[in-house]
């Protein structure tokens, strides 16, 4: 015995931890394996981000609806957190329109609840998943104004498309006023001291007019098409 413990107690403690952590596993590719099955049908679309403490009465909620509504009707399909604020916004937006309505709702121990504006509603426990599949599935990026966790996705998705690990696609900042501070920081600071290229820079577009948003993202594919090229394939199966 040393400091209390039994050896016999600290191998079995290694082993249900061994076990629990193998059960985490099938956890977490099960939310993959259900996820990839019931989106894989649902292209194209768009994934829109924003914050979840938006309430219905903010002109960001009524521009994510509209821009949502007139993807939906473009016959696109929108994807989003599948909680309040932006998030319904864009769920509503796009629900009973051309496109479908989707939600990939995380569990948090606060704030997050789902919202009812959902076609296609999916759970998951773990945010890498959940991401994963906001990547996987869209063929754009419509970011507005938001908080860490819309911070978060913005930077993913440019910082997979800069390593190449992903295939080129609009990533569109919503609420110019709002974005103004962080693209004069990207400029002021990264592009000034080198940490990124100028050109990356040109991964960003800063549109406030919804049918613009949607024009964008129309133009980036029209010569092409949505469907992914064959090296662009190759690139979702390694993402």
């Amino acid at each position: 015995m040393r400091n209390g413990f039994h050896a016999s107690q600290t191998t079995e403690d290694a082993a249900r931890l061994t076990e629990r952590e193998a059960w985490r596993l099938f956890g977490i590719m099960s939310e993959f394996v259900e996820a990839t099955d019931r989106l894989s049908e649902v292209r194209p679309a768009v994934s829109i981000f924003g914050s979840a403490r938006v309430l219905p009465d903010s002109p960001y909620y009524q521009l994510a609806e509209t821009i949502a509504k007139r993807l939906s009707d473009a016959g696109l399909g929108v994807i989003s957190g599948g909680g309040p604020g932006i998030m319904e916004a864009a769920n509503k937006g796009a629900f009973g329109g051309n496109g479908p309505s989707i939600g990939l709702n995380i569990e948090l121990p606060h704030e997050q609840h789902t919202n009812p504006y959902q076609d296609i509603s999916l759970g998951f426990r773990h945010f890498f998943a959940r991401k994963y599949m906001f990547v996987r599935f869209a063929v754009a990026y419509v970011v507005m104004p938001g908080g860490f966790g819309t911070l978060d996705e913005l930077m993913e998705a440019l910082t997979l498309i800069q390593t190449h690990k992903s295939r080129q696609f609009p990533v569109i900042l919503v609420g110019s006023a709002f974005w103004a501070g962080l693209i004069d920081w990207l400029r002021d600071r990264l592009v000034s001291e080198k940490m990124i290229s100028p050109e990356d820079m040109d991964l960003l577009q800063v549109i406030d007019d919804p049918a613009q948003v949607v024009e964008a993202i129309f133009t980036h594919y029209e010569t092409r098409g949505f469907a992914p090229l064959p090296g662009e394939r190759e690139l979702l199966l390694n993402l």
